[in-house]
């Protein structure tokens, strides 16, 4: 739905959704495993206006200290080992590794130009890592330009394809490769004639967002000040710089900032990023945090070559735009102010004035608007239905007339895209919890759609005969909580089955229907799927999203609690065979549901997860994220952080289910100390007999750039776990 350069919520925290990770030295024998020896804590007690707050493992926050490491290390060891130990694990990945081989490749992370050519990555069951490829038109033949496995064979690091930026010519492509997770990115330049890597290299980018001028001879980036993940100063005052093709990176020109452009008033901890935005021809700097109102300027390109640019105010938070879409003529935006739901206006692109805006589509009062995009002579938009049920829209921009598209398939989620004012073309991908994704292109003139998919198809007869239910629970406020559930028809409601419940809730991104047919081998083991989508997430519009962070945080997990016991109540399972799971923001979530009701689950699962949200502002990735969270500088913010806290709710004696807890040393998202101590407190604590693993990766950051291999381990890491726990008899240790 969104430009490139608004995906900023998206790219910092939707990955973690949906990436797994980790893989450490393999042991199949669980009889010689011994528990490693626990790490000393060292408290330190601070007074948050007015109420102390003890923290046992502060010491752990220190990831330079041998002791440390070594702790983190056998934790690491041992969890591998007990995991590796369960039975049917190997049985997996066989079939991950055997669903892979039915398509004989997949394409990802498609770029068109203007002049239809299409940049993509793409991999078959032989490749480990997404390589890069591009093709003139979809039907033009296919060229190989690069694999990143290949970028430095002397290293034992294992390198990743970030992101791509095709120049608007396609002659040129910017790639973001990355080592082991760290998201640490050289941007490689490749004159695609000629498929060869330009001598110049811009090194240890962090969010980059690089965008092209017109005649390709440079592009804008922003910069971080260090490439040290746990430099917790390292996203603070980032610069725009632009570069110039064929000059050395070191003379690159500063062109935004807060030093650049004191009058701007940029705080630190906000990313500055400057786009030329081919649809209007301006230069367009925006302000980013994981706030999605934007604060956006716009300037005459020919201002990147003066000494300091003259910006002209676009955005400002009171206008409340989460997205926008420009032409030379007027501004389109997408915004939830005076509508939850969201409403699309547009007003002039030189003379912006949204108090007095036209409304192009209205709110609609039972369904959130979820996207939008421009084409020559048509906008289209999509409508959600409890964040499950998208329908496609057009409307002419001729006339206003509004049609529903008919799609080829009903389908959960329906991803669209074009190529911008000035061309007919749009796209649409249908996905769901039980279909596959599938790629389409819109003929208007015929009203019909026309498959283009550069992926293979497989089929998927394992998955046949599932049940998708979307139903309505009713939170402890009253509040219907949207829950999906996909299982076998032939599943029997007998309070028996094994749940696996997925949530997340936060930055109001919503779990969206998407097609796994790895996450799927639950239900392939008589086990249901459930997605819970809690207050925090977007599924329900903007005041979903408020509803369920800072003080209102709380609703997160307490929805989750409520799902659980309604699927106990209408005799789905049992307390004993509910695992829960998620990753990165909703560590939050998981935490806090097993701190407050510990006896609800068999199972719990965070990857990666925020378990110390007081401390959060002091990691790299901590202030960038107060807009969701709080900040301790505010007392009303600061109780909201500690009671999100699960690391400080921990209780001695508390009989806690089994918990799976991740890491990452190379994250540079959530620090690797975050999930450390709240696991060393949890397993002190923990009066159950149940166990309390803690795994991390050392050679990983937050799951972005795993090798495909590594992702089946993750999965199969997880999924068996969560059976193992909830009673399965093919995944019972001995």
């Amino acid at each position: 739905m969104k430009n490139n350069m608004f995906l900023f919520n998206d790219v910092l925290h939707l990955a973690a959704i949906c990436t797994i990770f980790f893989l450490l030295p393999q042991c199949t024998s669980k009889t010689s495993i011994e528990k490693p020896p626990a790490i000393q804590p060292e408290p330190v007690t601070e007074n948050y206006f007015g109420i102390e707050v003890t923290d046992p493992y502060r010491n752990l926050e220190n990831l330079e200290d041998t002791m440390v490491i070594n702790w983190m290390t056998a934790q690491a060891n041992y969890a591998r080992n007990i995991i590796n130990s369960i039975p049917a694990r190997q049985r997996l990945i066989d079939k991950m590794v055997e669903f892979d081989s039915r398509a004989s490749s997949k394409a990802f992370n498609l770029k068109i130009t203007d002049n239809d050519r299409y940049f993509y990555l793409k991999t078959t069951p032989e490749d480990e890592t997404e390589i890069l490829f591009y093709r003139d038109g979809f039907e033009g033949p296919e060229f190989f330009l690069f694999d990143p496995a290949k970028y430095d064979e002397t290293s034992s690091k294992k390198f990743a394809i970030k992101g791509i930026t095709p120049s608007y010519a396609g002659d040129k492509v910017i790639i973001e490769v990355a080592p082991d997770g760290s998201e640490n990115a050289d941007l490689l330049i490749m004159d695609v004639h000629n498929k060869a890597l330009l001598s110049e290299k811009i090194e240890q980018t962090v969010f980059a967002y690089p965008f092209w001028v017109p005649d390709g001879s440079g592009f804008l980036y922003n910069s971080a000040t260090s490439g040290d993940v746990s430099d917790k100063d390292r996203k603070l005052n980032s610069k725009v710089f632009f570069h110039e093709i064929g000059t050395d990176f070191k003379n690159d020109v500063e062109i935004f900032s807060s030093t650049k452009n004191p009058e701007l008033n940029i705080l630190p901890e906000e990313i500055p990023v400057v786009g030329y935005d081919k649809d209007c021809g301006y230069l367009i700097g925006v302000i980013l945090t994981v706030d999605s109102r934007l604060i956006a300027y716009s300037a005459p390109l020919g201002e990147l070559f003066k000494d300091k640019i003259n910006w002209k105010p676009m955005l400002n938070k009171t206008d409340e735009v989460y997205d926008y879409f420009a032409t030379d003529k007027e501004l389109f935006v997408y915004t939830p102010k005076g509508a939850p739901n969201f409403k699309i206006m547009k007003t002039s692109i030189t003379s912006p004035d949204l108090e007095n805006a036209e409304i192009v589509v209205p709110e609609d009062k039972n369904r959130v608007l979820t996207g939008f995009v421009i084409a020559k002579d048509a906008l289209y938009y999509t409508l959600s239905q409890n964040g499950v049920q998208e329908k496609v829209f057009r409307m002419s921009l001729d006339n206003g007339n509004v049609e529903e598209l008919e799609l080829p398939f009903v389908s959960g989620t329906a991803y669209i895209a074009s190529k911008g004012c000035r061309f007919d073309d749009f796209w649409v991908v249908l996905t769901g919890w039980a279909n596959d994704s599938k790629r389409y292109r819109y003929i208007n003139e015929t009203k019909e759609f026309r498959a283009e998919n550069l992926s293979d198809e497989a089929e998927y007869p394992e998955y046949k005969n599932l049940v998708v239910e979307e139903i309505m629970v009713p939170s402890r406020d009253g509040v219907e909580i949207p829950l999906s559930l996909i299982y076998d028809n032939e599943l029997r409601k007998d309070g028996s089955n094994p749940v696996f419940i997925r949530a997340y809730g936060a930055y109001g991104i919503s779990l969206n229907p998407r097609f796994s047919p790895n996450w799927l081998l639950f239900t392939n083991n008589g086990g249901i799927i459930a997605v819970a989508h809690v207050r925090g997430g977007g599924e329900l519009g903007d005041s979903w999203h408020k509803g369920g962070y800072k003080s209102t945080k709380p609703n997160t997990w307490k929805d989750l609690i409520a799902c659980s016991e309604y699927l106990i109540s209408e005799n789905y399972t049992s307390s004993k065979k509910i695992a829960i799971w998620s990753a990165s923001a909703g560590g939050i979530l998981i935490g806090r549901a097993i701190t407050e009701r510990p006896d609800l689950f068999s199972a719990a699962i965070s990857e990666v997860g925020c378990m110390n949200t007081v401390r959060a502002e002091n990691t790299p990735n901590g202030p960038v994220n107060t807009p969701e969270f709080g900040t301790v500088r505010d007392s009303v913010e600061c109780m909201a952080l500690i009671e999100m806290d699960s690391y400080l709710h921990l209780k001695n004696g508390e009989k806690y289910p089994a918990t799976l807890i991740t890491a990452g040393i190379n994250d540079p998202r959530v620090i690797a100390w975050e999930p450390a101590k709240f696991a060393a407190r949890m397993q002190e604590v923990n009066g159950s007999d149940k166990p309390v693993l803690f795994l991390t990766d050392f050679a990983a950051g937050h799951g972005i750039g795993d090798t495909k291999t590594k992702q089946f381990e993750g999965f199969a890491d997880i999924i068996s776990f969560a059976l193992w726990q909830t009673g399965h008899p093919d995944f019972q240790t001995k």
